[in-house]
């Protein structure tokens, strides 16, 4: 007997997250409905033009303000920014780089640096342990 399979789906903030882009933002009825794997992927593959315009102009969740600012969300947190940011806001903290953001990007660089360093010992520990011992 073949068993009928159901269509994977996943309520609007999951789509939302997905995309990258901020839910409030978006039309209603994607807010109001579900989303299935197929509308998802065709969202991504042909994004309609309210994505596009979001994706652009924003408003732009959390993630995508710390990503496009070079900072952690948490970085973003302790700076005072909780709410979501239009590109033209994002630019203008670039531009006016205020102590915090600054403080913020030396931050993620150093964590990036760490991390790079890490990465880095662990490989080369690794490669000494497949050679052979004399």
């Amino acid at each position: 007997m073949k068993s009928h399979q159901t269509a994977q789906t996943m309520k609007p903030a999951t789509a939302a997250k997905k995309l990258g882009v901020y839910l409030e933002a978006t039309p209603a009825e994607f807010q109001e409905g579900v989303v299935s794997r197929t509308e998802l992927n065709a969202l991504q593959a042909d994004p309609p033009e309210w994505l596009q315009e979001l994706r652009r102009n924003g408003p732009h969740p959390r993630p995508v303000v710390a990503a496009k600012l070079g900072i952690s969300i948490s970085g973003l947190a302790r700076g005072g920014v909780t709410e979501a940011l239009t590109t033209d806001q994002i630019d203008a903290l670039k531009s006016d780089s205020p102590e915090w953001l600054q403080k913020e990007r030396a931050t993620q660089a150093e964590v990036r640096k760490e991390a790079a360093r890490i990465k880095e010992k662990n490989a080369e520990s690794g490669s000494q342990t497949d050679q052979p011992r004399s």
